[in-house]
C-alpha cells in the first residue's frame, strides 16, 4: 500500500470579526485531521463530519491503493487568523477539543463583553452631549448602518454602536485584560475537555512529528536593529515586525499542549489587540493575569527572552507595548516558509500552502477612487486598510520561482543520470558479490564511491567543497544558536567557527588534482549531515516516481524500500535541531564563540552520525536482500551514485542541494473558492463584512451565520484538497458525493444550537438538497 502525507502550512490572515469565519474553516481542518489519525489507527467508527473525512480515506485506500494521512505541522497568523492559529495548534498538539472555542466566539465575541467595564456608559442619558453624534452615525440619511448592515438586524447595531459612541473616549474601548481572560477561559476549558468524545488527550501528529506555530504582533514602540554597511559600517534603524513563535514535537513527553497557557494567552492577545479597540499587550497585563489565576510560568524568562532578544538584553522588556500583527504583516507566508527547513519524512509528501482569506474581494466593501478620496479616508486607508490589502504576489512568485528551479535541477538530474549509471557500473558493476552486499561490503563501496566523485570532479571538487564547508558552517551555527539564542548572534558563532576551521588548515579542503584531503574527509565524516539527508531524498525521489514502469520493479518491492528509506531518514532529521542534541548541550552551545572546538566536538559526539551510517547501512543490506534482481541494482546504482549527482548539483542550488523535486503548491480557502452551495461568495454568505468587517461583533445572529458557512466552506475546501493529492484522481460525481455528505453532517450537527436566526439552518439545508439533488 502506498503511503503519503498530505501537509499542510496553514496560513491565516486577519480579518477583524470574520474570525469567527476563519474558526470555522480551522474546525473543518482539525475534524479532518482527527479523522485521518482514527483512520490509521484503526480506531472504532467515526460519526458525523469526521465520518464522511474518513470514508474519503478509506476510499483512496481501496480504490487507489494510496494510504493518506493529513497532517497540518504549520500554522501562521496574523490578528484574527493569529488567535485562531492559537487554538488550532494547541488543539493538534494536545488532543483537546476545539468546541470550547466554538462558543467563545459565539457567546462571547460580542461589544457588550468586550467592553471594558470602566469604559461602559452609566446609563441612556450618560454624554447626552454625544446624542447628536450618535444620530449622525446612525440615523442620518445614507449613514455607515444603513448602507452596510442587514435591515433585520439593525436596531441590534445601533443599540450596541449607541454604547460605543457613548463609551469612553480618547482611551480604547474594550479591556486589555479582559480580552486576557476570555482567551484563558477558553483554553482552560479546551483542558477540561479532554475525556470527552472528541477530545482523548492524544496530539493529532504522529510521535515526534514537529508542530509550528507562529503569529505576528507588532512592536509599538520598535526596538533598534543594526545593519552594517560600506559606509559608515554601522547604522541602527528601529525594527517594529515580531513573530511570536512555538515549536512542539508531538509525544515527546513533555505537558501536553503547545506551550504554556500564558504563553500561549500572550501570544493570543499581541496578535489580535487591534489598533484603537484594545489597549496595547505588556509584559505587567500578562503578569496580572498569571497572578489572579494563580498559572504556573516557569519559563517565562526564557520566553520573554527568545521573542524580544534585542529588549531582553538591554533590560527593557517592561516597555514592550504589543499591538496586532496585521498593521504590518497580515499574510504571514514568509513565517510559513522560514519553518519548513528540518521536517521529518517517513513517506512521501505532497506539501501545501493554504491560506484562508474570508473576503478576497476587499474593494468591493468600500470602493477607492482618485478624486473621491476624502481627507479621513486618505488618513485611515494609509494606516490600516491598505496595508492589510497588500496583495500576497512577492510570496506567491517567490514559491514559483523555487519551484522553477526544482523543476529545472530534475531536468538536470535526469539527464545526469545514464552517465552516472554507466560510472557506477564501472566501479561496481564487475564486483564479485554485487549482488550479495553485506554491511561491510556496502559500507566499503559507499566510501569508495565517494572518493571516486571526488577525484573524477577535478578541479570542480574545490567550489563543491566549499560550498559544502558554507552549508555545514551555517548549519552548525544555527543550531549552536537555537540551543543558546542570547549567548551571541548566529553571525558572530559562524565567524568563530570559520576562525577554528582556517587554524586546522580546513581552509584547503581539496587536493590539489582533485579528492578530499584527509582532515576534509573527517569533518564532512562527522558533520556533514545534509549530504546524507540529501542522498536518501533521491532514493525516494527515485522510488516513488521514476521506477514505477521499470522491469522488475514490482510495487509492493518499491513501497517497501520506500518505506525503509523514509525511516533512515527520519533517524538523520533527529538530529537535525538542538532538540535533537538531548538535554545539556545548551551549556556548551553557550560558549561557542570562546570555545569553538569544544562545541563542535560536542555536536559530533551528539550526533554520532558514523554510528547512523552503519545502522542505515544495515537498513538497506536487509531491504535489498528481499528485492528482486533489477530493483536491486537500481537502488544500488542511485544510492552510490549520489556522490556524482551531489558534486553537479549542489553548487547551482548555492548548497541547498536536490534533495527536494516537487513543487510548493498553494491552495486558497474563501467563500469565492467553495460555491457548491452558494456561488456568490464572500457578499452573498457573510455578514461580518458589514460596518467595515466589524459586523460579527455587534450581533449573535451574525456570528452564527459566519461560523456556519465558515465550516460549509472548510469541509469543501478540504475534501478538495485530499482529493487533489489522489492519484490517479477520484471521479468527480464521488468528490461530489462526499462534500454533499459533509455538508449535511454539518448541518445535523449544528441544527441545535445555531438559533438566534430562526430559518438559517433549515434554509442551507434546502439550498444543498436542491445543488445536490443529482449526487
Amino acid at each position: 500500500m502506498r503511503q503519503k502525507e498530505l501537509r499542510i502550512a496553514l496560513v491565516c490572515y486577519g480579518g477583524i470579526s470574520l474570525a469567527v469565519y476563519m474558526h470555522g474553516v480551522t474546525k473543518e481542518i482539525w475534524h479532518a485531521t482527527r479523522a485521518s489519525r482514527a483512520f490509521h489507527r484503526s480506531d472504532a467508527r467515526s460519526s458525523g463530519i469526521e465520518g464522511v473525512y474518513r470514508a474519503m480515506f478509506e476510499t483512496a485506500q481501496l480504490t487507489r491503493g494510496v494510504r493518506l494521512r493529513l497532517l497540518p505541522d504549520i500554522i501562521s497568523g496574523a490578528s484574527a487568523g493569529g488567535i485562531n492559529g492559537v487554538f488550532l495548534g494547541q488543539a493538534l498538539a494536545s488532543g483537546q477539543s476545539l468546541e470550547p472555542l466554538t462558543r467563545l466566539w459565539l457567546d462571547r465575541a460580542d461589544v457588550d463583553v468586550l467592553l471594558d467595564p470602566d469604559a461602559k456608559p452609566w446609563g441612556r442619558f450618560a454624554k447626552f452631549w454625544a446624542q447628536p453624534i450618535v444620530w449622525f452615525v446612525l440615523k442620518w440619511p445614507g449613514n455607515v448602518v444603513s448602507r452596510t448592515v442587514a435591515s433585520h438586524t439593525r436596531a441590534e447595531v445601533r443599540r450596541k454602536v449607541s454604547r460605543l459612541i457613548r463609551a469612553r473616549w480618547f482611551a480604547p474601548p474594550f479591556s486589555g485584560i479582559g480580552f486576557s481572560r476570555l482567551i484563558t477561559e477558553a483554553l482552560d476549558a479546551m483542558a477540561r475537555s479532554v475525556g470527552d468524545e472528541d477530545a482523548d488527550g492524544q496530539p493529532l501528529l504522529p510521535p515526534g512529528h514537529p508542530l509550528d506555530l507562529q503569529v505576528t504582533a507588532t512592536d509599538f514602540n520598535g526596538h533598534p536593529e543594526e545593519l552594517r554597511l560600506n559606509s559608515p559600517p554601522l547604522v541602527v534603524e528601529s525594527e517594529h515586525r515580531l513573530t511570536i513563535g512555538f515549536r512542539k514535537a508531538a509525544g515527546d513527553g513533555q505537558d501536553a499542549g503547545l506551550a504554556p497557557v500564558p504563553e500561549l494567552v500572550f501570544a493570543a492577545r499581541a496578535t489580535a489587540s487591534f489598533p484603537g479597540a484594545f489597549p496595547p499587550l505588556t509584559v505587567n497585563e500578562a503578569e496580572q493575569l498569571v497572578q489572579e489565576r494563580s498559572l504556573d510560568w516557569p519559563t517565562r524568562a526564557s520566553f520573554l527572552q527568545r521573542i524580544m532578544p534585542v529588549r531582553w538584553k538591554r533590560g527593557e522588556i517592561e516597555g514592550a507595548a504589543l499591538v496586532d500583527g496585521a498593521v504590518l504583516v497580515n499574510r504571514p507566508f514568509a513565517q510559513a516558509i522560514g519553518v519548513l527547513r528540518d521536517r521529518p519524512a517517513q513517506r512521501e509528501v505532497d506539501r501545501r500552502f493554504v491560506y484562508i482569506d474570508p473576503s478576497p474581494d476587499h474593494m468591493r466593501i468600500a470602493p477607492r477612487g482618485g478624486a473621491t478620496v476624502g481627507f479621513f479616508s486618505a488618513i485611515f486607508g494609509s494606516l490600516s486598510s491598505i496595508p492589510r490589502e497588500q496583495p500576497i504576489r512577492d510570496n506567491l512568485e517567490a514559491l514559483e520561482q523555487q519551484s522553477r528551479e526544482r523543476a529545472r535541477m530534475r531536468a538536470i538530474v535526469d539527464a545526469l543520470q545514464p552517465e552516472i549509471e554507466e560510472t557506477v557500473e564501472k566501479l561496481f558493476g564487475f564486483t564479485l558479490f554485487f549482488d550479495s552486499p553485506t554491511l561491510k561490503r556496502l559500507t566499503g563501496w559507499r566510501n569508495k564511491a565517494q572518493q571516486a566523485a571526488a577525484e573524477q570532479a577535478g578541479f570542480a571538487f574545490h567550489g563543491y567543497a566549499q560550498v559544502k564547508l558554507a552549508g555545514i558552517v551555517a548549519d552548525l551555527a544555527e543550531v549552536i544558536c537555537e540551543a543558546a539564542p542570547e549567548a551571541a548572534t548566529r553571525g558572530a558563532v559562524e565567524t568563530a567557527l570559520w576562525g577554528h576551521l582556517s587554524a586546522q588548515g580546513l581552509d584547503r579542503l581539496a587536493e590539489l588534482r582533485g579528492g578530499a584531503r584527509p582532515e576534509a574527509i573527517a569533518l564532512f565524516r562527522n558533520h556533514d549531515l545534509a549530504f546524507r539527508i540529501r542522498r536518501l531524498k533521491l532514493l525516494a525521489r527515485r522510488l516513488t516516481h521514476d521506477w514505477d514502469e521499470a522491469e522488475g520493479t514490482a510495487p509492493e518491492a518499491r513501497e517497501a524500500a520506500r518505506d525503509m528509506v523514509y525511516r533512515a531518514q527520519a533517524l538523520y532529521q533527529g538530529r537535525e535541531t538542538a532538540t535533537g542534541l538531548g538535554p545539556g548541550f545548551a551549556e556548551t552551545a553557550a560558549v561557542a564563540t570562546r570555545d569553538p572546538a569544544a562545541a563542535l566536538a560536542a555536536i559530533a559526539a551528539r550526533r554520532d552520525l558514523m554510528s547512523i551510517d552503519l545502522q542505515v547501512d544495515a537498513m538497506i543490506v536487509a531491504a535489498l536482500e528481499a528485492m528482486e534482481k533489477p530493483l536491486r541494482r537500481r537502488f544500488l546504482y542511485a544510492y552510490l551514485g549520489f556522490p556524482f549527482y551531489d558534486v553537479a548539483t549542489l553548487p547551482l542550488l548555492q548548497g541547498e542541494g536536490m534533495g527536494e523535486f516537487d513543487p510548493v503548491k498553494v491552495d486558497r480557502i474563501s467563500p469565492d473558492d467553495a460555491t457548491s452551495i452558494r456561488p456568490g461568495g464572500t457578499f452573498d454568505c457573510l455578514r461580518g463584512v458589514e460596518f467595515f468587517n466589524f459586523g460579527a461583533f455587534f450581533s449573535r445572529a451574525y456570528r452564527e451565520n459566519d461560523y456556519l458557512w465558515g465550516r460549509l466552506h472548510g469541509a469543501e475546501r478540504t475534501i478538495d484538497l485530499i482529493a487533489s493529492t489522489i492519484e490517479p484522481p477520484l471521479d468527480g460525481v464521488v468528490v461530489r458525493r462526499f462534500k454533499r455528505d459533509a455538508f449535511i453532517a454539518i448541518l445535523d450537527e449544528e441544527k441545535a444550537r445555531l438559533v438566534a436566526e430562526p430559518g438559517l439552518v433549515a434554509g442551507i439545508e434546502q439550498e444543498v438538497r436542491a445543488a445536490f439533488a443529482e449526487a
